[in-house]
C-alpha cells in the first residue's frame, strides 16, 4: 500500500468515525493524516471494487488543513454520492452520459452541513444512472462489486457508498434513495443504513421529491455514527410543512440509552407473496428472539399491503416526475435528451413519463398517499416493526439490467425490495442492520422500522442489537489491514 503502512492504517481501519474524530481532538492524529490514510486505501482497494468514481484528493487535503477540531466528525474522510449533491468544482453527472460534462458551480446545503460537521470530502461514490436501480452498474462508470463476493451486486442506488464503508475506505459515506436505496446496499455490503422519517432532514431539495419518498442520509459501520450524523444533518427551518419536533437530547445520547420494554412485531412473509430466502428468514427470526430475551414484547404481524399493487402505483408515478426533471435538465445541458444519451431503461422511463395521463397521475398521487397512511396506521400499535431488508441474498451483477428496455420486466425485478419501499411511501424511519451472515460470510440485512418521528427508539433498539449481535469487526477478505 505504498509508504503509509503499519499502525496508522490499522488504526484508521479499526476506528469508526467518532473514534477517529476523538483522536483528532486529542491531537493523536491530524486530519491530514486521516485523509492520506483514506487516499491510500482507496488507491489500493478501489481498482477491484469500483466504489469511488471521482477522486477529490486535492480538495480533501485543502479542507483537512482548515478543519474545526471541535466539530463532531473533525477530520473524518467522507464520500459524496455521485447523485444530486453539488460540490463546487466537482463533477455532477448523476452517472449519466447526458450529464458527463456537468460540473457543480456551488456547494449544496448538504455539503455545507457536512463540512460544518468536520467531515472531509475526498471523492464521489458510484451510483446507477439517476438512481434508477437497486444495483450500481452505470454504463458511464461500470459496476461496483460487492466486497464480500465480487460477482454479486453491492446494491443500489448507494452501492458505491456501502462498498466503500464496508472495506474501510471511509468510515461513513453519503447515501440517498426513494425506494430503499440507502438500506438495500447497506444490506448487500454489511453496513448500517438509516432512512430517517419524512421531514427529519430538510436540505432545500425539490419539495416532495418522488412524492415525499426520497430521503438523504448516509451509510456507516456503527449505530452511534449514524446517530451522530443525524444530529449533524437534521437541521431545517421550522416553517417546513413536514418539519418534525426535536428531542431535548441529541440522537447520539438517545441511541446509547437502554430502551424501555417495547412492543415489537416482526414478519417474514412478503407483502407481494414472493418467497423469502430461508437464510434471510432465519436472520429476522434470530433478531426477534434476541430482543425477546431482553424482555421486549414480540409478536408476528404480516403487513396487510398488496405489495404489487402499491409498487405499480409508485412505478407509474416516477416516470412522470422523471420526464419533468429531464425537461429541466434540457435547459441546463442546452439540448434535448436523446435515446443515445441514457440507458435503455432510463429512456423507457422518460418516454412513459411523457405519455402519462394527467388524470391517472392525480389519482395515483392520492392513492399512494393513502397507502402510505395505511402502512403507518397498521403499524401504529408497535414501537418497532422488524422485516427482511431484501427478500433475497445479493443478486449477481447484471441481474437488474438497465440495458433491458422492457420497463415492466425491469421493474418486476424490484420485488426483492418489497419490504423497503413501503417505508419510503409512508415516511416512517427504517434502518438496515447487518444482523445475519451466511456460512460463506455474505451479509444479510434486517430492517427495523419505527413510528413517524421516532428515530430515538429505532436507534436505541439498534444499539441493543449491535451489542448483542456485533458486526463492527467483520470485514471482507482482501480489504483494509486488521
Amino acid at each position: 500500500m505504498g509508504a503509509m503502512t503499519g499502525s496508522l492504517l490499522k488504526t484508521y481501519a479499526d476506528c469508526d468515525a467518532l473514534d477517529l474524530a476523538s483522536l483528532v481532538k486529542r491531537g493523536e492524529v491530524s486530519p491530514m493524516e486521516l485523509v492520506e490514510a483514506a487516499i491510500t486505501l482507496v488507491e489500493h482497494l478501489n481498482p477491484q471494487l469500483n466504489a469511488v468514481v471521482h477522486r477529490l484528493y486535492d480538495a480533501g487535503r485543502a479542507s483537512a488543513a482548515m478543519v474545526d477540531r471541535h466539530a463532531p466528525f473533525a477530520g473524518v474522510p467522507f464520500l459524496l454520492k455521485e447523485l444530486g449533491t453539488a460540490f463546487e468544482g466537482a463533477p455532477l453527472t448523476n452517472a449519466s452520459r447526458y450529464l458527463q460534462d456537468r460540473v457543480a458551480t456551488a456547494d449544496s446545503q448538504a455539503v455545507r452541513r457536512i463540512r460544518a460537521a468536520g467531515l472531509v470530502t475526498i471523492g464521489r461514490s458510484n451510483a446507477p444512472e439517476f438512481g434508477l436501480s437497486i444495483t450500481t452498474e452505470p454504463r458511464l462508470y461500470g459496476a461496483t462489486r460487492n466486497p464480500w463476493r465480487r460477482e454479486a451486486t453491492a446494491g443500489g442506488s448507494s452501492g458505491g457508498a456501502a462498498a466503500a464503508v464496508a472495506t474501510r475506505m471511509v468510515p461513513m459515506a453519503e447515501a440517498n434513495g426513494g425506494a430503499g436505496s440507502i438500506r438495500l446496499p447497506a444490506s448487500c455490503c454489511g453496513v448500517v443504513g438509516l432512512k430517517p422519517s419524512r421531514g427529519r432532514v430538510n436540505l432545500s431539495a425539490p419539495a416532495d421529491l418522488w412524492y415525499g419518498g426520497v430521503a438523504s442520509f448516509c451509510c456507516t459501520r456503527t449505530v452511534r455514527d449514524t446517530a451522530a450524523y443525524l444530529d449533524a444533518l437534521a437541521r431545517g427551518p421550522a416553517s417546513e410543512p413536514q418539519a418534525l419536533s426535536w428531542p431535548e437530547e441529541s440522537w447520539l445520547q438517545l441511541s446509547a440509552r437502554m430502551p424501555r420494554r417495547l412492543r415489537i412485531a416482526f414478519t417474514v412473509t412478503s407483502p407481494n407473496g414472493m418467497p423469502v430466502d430461508p437464510q434471510v428468514k432465519a436472520a429476522v427470526l434470530a433478531a426477534a428472539k434476541e430482543l425477546e430475551g431482553f424482555g421486549h414484547s414480540i409478536e408476528e404481524h404480516d403487513m396487510p399491503l398488496d405489495g404489487d399493487a402499491a409498487w405499480r402505483i409508485y412505478a407509474r408515478m416516477v416516470p412522470a416526475r422523471a420526464a419533468a426533471e429531464f425537461r429541466r435538465l434540457e435547459t441546463v445541458v442546452g439540448r434535448r435528451v436523446t435515446r443515445d444519451d441514457v440507458e435503455p431503461v432510463t429512456w423507457a422511463i422518460i418516454e412513459r413519463g411523457r405519455g402519462a395521463d394527467s388524470g391517472q397521475h392525480a389519482r395515483d398521487d392520492q392513492e399512494l398517499r393513502q397507502l402510505g397512511r395505511a402502512v403507518a396506521d397498521d403499524l401504529m400499535p408497535y414501537d418497532i416493526f422488524i422485516t427482511p431488508t431484501l427478500t433475497q441474498l445479493p443478486r449477481p451483477v447484471g441481474y437488474y439490467d438497465m440495458g433491458d428496455g422492457d420497463l415492466d420486466r425491469y421493474l418486476s425485478r424490484w420485488s426483492d425490495a418489497v419490504f423497503a419501499f413501503p417505508f419510503n411511501i409512508s415516511g416512517l424511519p427504517a434502518i438496515s442492520l447487518p444482523l445475519g451472515w451466511t456460512a460463506d460470510e455474505i451479509p444479510i440485512g434486517v430492517q427495523l422500522a419505527g413510528r413517524h418521528g421516532d428515530e430515538a427508539s429505532v436507534l436505541a433498539i439498534s444499539t441493543q442489537l449491535e451489542h448483542a449481535m456485533p458486526w463492527k469487526d467483520r470485514r471482507p477478505k482482501g480489504g483494509a489491514p486488521s
